[in-house]
């Protein structure tokens, strides 16, 4: 396919990378935003997102002349053969997704598209929105066509560029093809489908790890009750294809930019059609009762009572790898143990400066200071080669609480500390040492 002419609506996280990525296949990308002093750091080539390889793609992007980042959609769409639609879809007034953004983006371009241009919903919404679109340009000559993304943060150029599948949906199939072969370098498997099916394969993908994280949590949880190891049960799971590794790790629960929002955007979808989703509502109760799970085994380990307790954590992100703290359960964490009076100091290799309830530190051996107990609530790979002899020197207690399961348990021992991981009870603890 020849370099086309697109125009990606959106800055964020989607956007750009959607943007730089397009570029890097070789098409004319224009990347629109309303914030200009966003635009001038982008069109310098700053990237402010912390995403391994997105830098370096937007520089190229910007040297080859394929990349250009403008402030407004009228005027950049004029000539477009494709305009993406990457703007925030949050979560609205009971939980349904805010489409605000969206559809101020849809009325301020309309009357402009040039016909035959394929108006592409990249953002995460809801079934139906196709329709709803094309209902408000009021134009049959620009076809919409849903194209949502699958791209997990700290992977996402990873992501795009060797995609799993690619997914098109319109109501005009010619149209679908037409954006599907944009991404024709990358060999993937496209899966060309009507508008509505398109739009529900992200919620149901992303909804379904929600579920699987809520499961092995739920999981781990009767391990600590029964004496068994979560690590050995999921290594025994995962062996089995129809099952697989990803997703079975356990945690503080599960958050981030997608996941809170599009279970909770499907519950209401399905409720839009009178159905009780109640695999999925069990799903987000879940993911609210470990975190509580996980207050109340750090409360246990400073002696039952959090007021006045001192408290270290590391990590604040909502996963390793990314700045991003949207719904992190690292902060959901935090937040609970500040309203129930403990003392917080918190390190994030990628997150710094002020957090309401909490002293954000520049180094990781500050959290430990005179700390009752050090709670480990994001997998930054930094926190496994940290001297906890040092550690143990600095704190008062002798509490590590390791809510990803990520350090190595018998150098935590070894330093004259105690360990508590998720779903790893003492005596199964005891026994892997006793073998290893």
């Amino acid at each position: 396919m020849s370099a086309a002419r697109i125009v990606v609506v959106g800055t964020g996280y989607v956007g750009l990378t959607t943007g730089a990525c397009l570029a890097g296949l070789g098409h004319r990308v224009t990347c629109v935003d309303v914030d200009q002093a966003k635009v001038a750091r982008l069109s310098a080539g700053r990237v402010d997102i912390l995403e391994p390889g997105l830098s370096e793609l937007v520089s190229r992007g910007l040297t080859s002349g394929r990349l250009e980042f403008v402030v407004g959609a009228r005027d950049a769409v004029r000539d477009a053969e494709a305009v993406f639609l990457c703007v925030p879809t949050p979560m609205g007034a009971g939980g349904s997704a805010d489409l605000r953004a969206v559809e101020a983006v849809t009325t301020e371009i309309g009357d402009v598209i040039p016909p035959g241009c394929a108006l592409v919903t990249k953002s995460t919404v809801p079934v139906g929105t196709s329709k709803r679109i094309q209902a408000m340009l009021g134009r049959t000559d620009v076809p919409v066509v849903s194209n949502p993304e699958f791209l997990r943060e700290g992977t996402a150029v990873e992501d795009f560029l060797g995609p799993d599948r690619i997914v098109v949906g319109s109501d005009d199939v010619a149209a679908a093809r037409w954006v599907g072969d944009l991404y024709a370098d990358l060999a993937a498997p496209v899966v060309v489908a009507d508008a509505a099916s398109a739009e529900l394969v992200k919620y149901a993908a992303n909804c379904f790890l929600a579920m699987k994280l809520s499961y092995v949590n739920s999981i781990a949880e009767l391990c600590e009750r029964l004496g068994a190891d979560i690590d050995l049960v999921t290594e025994g799971m995962g062996y089995d294809r129809r099952i697989g590794r990803s997703f079975l790790k356990p945690g503080p629960g599960w958050g981030g930019s997608c996941l809170p929002k599009d279970t909770s955007a499907l519950v209401r979808v399905a409720e839009s059609v009178q159905y009780d989703f109640t695999l999925l509502t069990s799903a987000i109760e879940e993911n609210i009762a470990q975190r509580d799970r996980i207050v109340a085994k750090i409360a246990g380990a400073v002696g039952g009572t959090l007021a006045g307790s001192r408290i270290g954590i590391l990590g604040l992100a909502f996963k390793a790898g990314t700045n991003d703290l949207r719904d992190s359960p690292a902060l959901a964490v935090a937040s609970v143990l500040g309203a129930l009076g403990a003392e917080l100091t918190a390190y994030d290799p990628a997150v710094g400066g002020h957090i309401d309830g909490m002293t954000v530190v520049d180094d990781p051996y500050q959290v430990a200071k005179a700390a009752d107990a050090v709670v480990v609530l994001t997998e930054w790979d930094e926190f496994k080669r940290l001297d906890w002899t040092y550690m143990a020197e600095q704190m008062d207690g002798d509490s590590v609480v390791d809510t990803r399961n990520l350090l190595e348990p018998q150098r935590i021992l070894d330093a004259g500390l105690s360990w508590q991981g998720v779903g790893r009870p003492r005596a199964a603890l005891r026994r892997k040492v006793a073998v290893s």
